[in-house]
């Protein structure tokens, strides 16, 4: 008997074996001759090479009084280019090539390129800048801004009070307070055999701007501008091993920072006063570094996992110690501290499946910090009020204990019980307390029996106390004994959480969350007595039609604190009551498809408003006034579809913004000892215009 022979006859022959080949019915009998073998290709299974995805230019125009407003634009310049990408390479034989690119050109531009052979290496180049942009009105009479010498005029004339330097207010230069950051990276993988793996990623940052500081001679101060000029490199580098069931990997990191300038030289702007001098030295950022080693592992065998790791490392810092201008520096008994901390940590995790209903989950984590820095003796010097007592550097060491159970419960198909304890041990060296436990309870109940709800609710109860309270000579002059730290003093907090997310129609999703925590501290007389936590939050978003989508969330957040304080080293004399309150409420509406599918139109607008109040009582009650910020944000944009690959937009935004901070609301000389920056609160409204284009490969 003869057939002809297809696809499916043959893919069924491969699966019958012997019993089909008897009586004539074997592949010997088939008629092949017509068979159109070229004809047999998967075309599902056809791999398409070649360069696919996005490129796209545009170009920004700024109208910015108020550098902070580049913070929300991304970049200071009046005018800024951008280009992005989205490309995707296929080869042959498994080649493969990514690029992304983001907004390069602008302080948020980033960049990411990946190479290689699929399952075999991969090269990756990445990039990526970061800016932050506090103030351009800060007013000071030194020179030299960027550099570590920073000089008054050569007329200067010093005075007692700030009120009274004559050349003060004629000798006021403006300044920028910003940092810039640059991050080049470099990184190989290289996927071996089946079993093991191996990667090394390099990465190189470059901080560079100006920072506040202050100088002090006494009780005299001028504020400084302290040069960022920081070079952090890092390293990583590791080995993986991975079988059926297991996963095993040795890593490496190592960073090494430095720093261009160790010091800051100034010149004293008053009138020398209880033996201070006129020119003033203070030590920088000192160069550093830090390197680690850790093994971890994991182990699965479908019903329980376990997984661990342990991580050994050094930091150690070697700076010379700045001994300029003060009279002391040849009494000095070393050159430099020659600094160094040992860690050491290990954690480690297990989960169980019980059943199909239950799961049971246990860890432990250890981490030790060893401060072997050798301690010296110092004699202070009388830049400040100080009593000219022989000054030791504090070894601080700590280690921490965490230790985890839970176990999470499925009642039925659409409801779910977890909970489980924590307990965490702190233990310090050299501190008013030396050691401190934390207990915590948790539970948490969700349903999800109908389609359209999600809900949970979580509770928790912890209570911290520890061995006995004291003050430390090494770390405060505290002579109050009921004073407590608010991080180790006694706590109870009780904190409530729930989430409802409801889905009334198929284009409509309603989303609420709130949380309640309370911190009592029970033993505190003089100190942090109690705090309040209260936060909620909405979001709704409503597809209105197919081509019409709307959005809109609010969130809250209140903290009010209670402290005591003492005015006479005794009983409590005074109380503050501090309430900060955020308000962030946002909308945006999107249409799409306008202009026979060609048009899309959309708006984005976000308001947040941070506030801040202080009210001390002491037989009155004094207001000290608030702290504000509120900022509008409003984005509208358009994009325009001109031909099939061809896409044009425009964005168009604005920001306004207003703050008040009396911290940065002080004139030059507004406080008598001390030469400030001036009047820095913001009030403005920036505006943005981008153009941008992109191209479909």
């Amino acid at each position: 008997m003869k057939f002809k022979l297809n696809l499916i006859t043959l893919a069924l022959l491969a699966n019958t074996g012997f019993a089909v080949a008897a009586d004539g019915y074997g592949l010997a009998n088939a008629n092949t001759e017509k068979v159109k073998l070229s004809a047999w290709s998967c075309k599902g299974c056809v791999v398409e090479t070649g360069t696919s995805g996005t490129v796209g230019v545009g170009v920004g125009f700024n109208s910015e009084d108020d550098i902070r407003s580049a913070n929300a634009f991304g970049t200071s310049n009046e005018v800024a280019g951008k280009f992005d990408a989205d490309l995707r390479f296929k080869g042959e034989k498994g080649y493969r090539a990514n690029v992304e690119a983001y907004q390069l050109g602008m302080d948020g531009g980033r960049l990411d390129v990946n190479a290689g052979k699929q399952g075999q290496y991969n090269v990756n180049v990445n990039y990526r800048q970061i800016a932050t942009y506090d103030s351009n009105s800060a007013l000071s009479p030194y020179a030299g801004m960027g550099g570590n010498n920073l000089t008054l005029p050569d007329n200067w004339i010093t005075a007692g009070s700030s009120s009274q330097m004559p050349l003060l207010m004629d000798s006021l230069n403006a300044l920028e307070l910003s940092l810039k950051r640059e991050r080049t990276g470099l990184g190989f993988e290289y996927q071996g055999q089946s079993l093991w793996s191996t990667y090394v990623n390099y990465l190189r940052e470059e901080k560079t701007g100006l920072k506040q500081a202050s100088g002090s001679f006494f009780n005299q101060s001028m504020m400084l501008a302290e040069p960022v000029d920081y070079t952090t490199d890092t390293i990583e580098a590791g080995v993986k091993l991975k079988g059926d069931r297991w996963f095993t990997a040795l890593s490496y990191n190592g960073s090494i920072f430095k720093n261009e300038y160790n010091q800051l030289d100034f010149e004293n702007a008053f009138n020398p006063t209880f033996g201070a001098q006129t020119q003033g030295t203070m030590a920088l950022d000192p160069d550093n570094q830090a390197h680690t080693v850790s093994l971890m592992g994991q182990y699965n065998d479908g019903s329980n996992a376990l997984s661990g790791r342990i991580l050994t490392g050094q930091m150690s810092q070697d700076q010379a110690l700045v001994t300029d201008n003060y009279r002391y520096a040849n009494q000095l008994n070393t050159d430099a501290v020659d600094a160094k901390v040992d860690l050491l940590g290990m954690n480690l995790k297990v989960v169980s499946k019980v059943s199909k209903d239950l799961r049971l989950t246990g860890s432990y984590d250890y981490y030790d910090r060893d401060n072997n820095t050798q301690v010296e003796e110092w004699t202070q010097i009388s830049i400040n009020n100080v009593n000219g007592k022989v000054a030791y550097n504090t070894p601080y060491d700590n280690r921490t204990q965490r230790f985890k159970v839970a176990a999470d419960y499925r009642i039925t198909r659409d409801i779910k019980l977890d909970g489980g304890y924590d307990f965490k041990r702190d233990q310090r060296d050299y501190q008013d307390r030396e050691t401190t436990d934390e207990n915590t309870v948790w539970a948490r109940l969700r349903v999800n029996s109908f389609d359209t709800w999600d809900m949970w609710v979580k509770g928790s109860y912890g209570n911290r106390d520890g061995s006995q309270y004291q003050a430390s000579e090494w770390t405060s002059s505290e002579t109050n004994s009921l004073l407590r730290k608010y991080n180790l003093a006694d706590r109870d907090r009780i904190q409530v959480e729930a989430r409802i997310t409801h889905s009334p129609l198929e284009s409509l999703t309603i989303d609420v969350g709130a949380r309640y925590a309370l911190d009592d501290y029970t033993d505190t007389v003089i100190g942090l007595t109690e705090s309040k936590d209260t936060s909620y939050d909405a979001n709704i978003s409503y597809m209105i039609t197919a081509d019409l989508l709307a959005t809109a969330f609010y969130n809250y957040q209140t903290i009010e604190s209670e402290q005591a304080g003492s005015s006479n080293y005794s009983t409590p004399t005074w109380t503050g009551f501090i309430e900060d309150q955020v308000d962030v409420v946002g909308a945006g509406i999107s249409y799409n498809n306008l202009l026979e599918n060609k048009l899309r139109l959309g708006l984005d607008y976000t308001y947040s408003n941070s506030d801040s109040n202080t009210q001390v009582r002491q037989g009155i009650t004094g207001d000290y006034g608030d702290y504000f910020a509120k900022v509008h944000n409003i984005n509208l944009y358009a994009q325009y579809q001109a031909t099939e690959k061809l896409a044009l937009r425009f964005d168009y935004k604005i920001e306004n913004y207003k703050d008040n901070d009396a911290a940065n609301d002080i004139a030059v000389d507004g406080i008598w000892n001390v030469v400030g920056f001036g009047t820095n609160s913001h009030d403005y409204t920036a505006q943005m215009l981008m153009l941008s284009m992109s191209y479909k490969l």
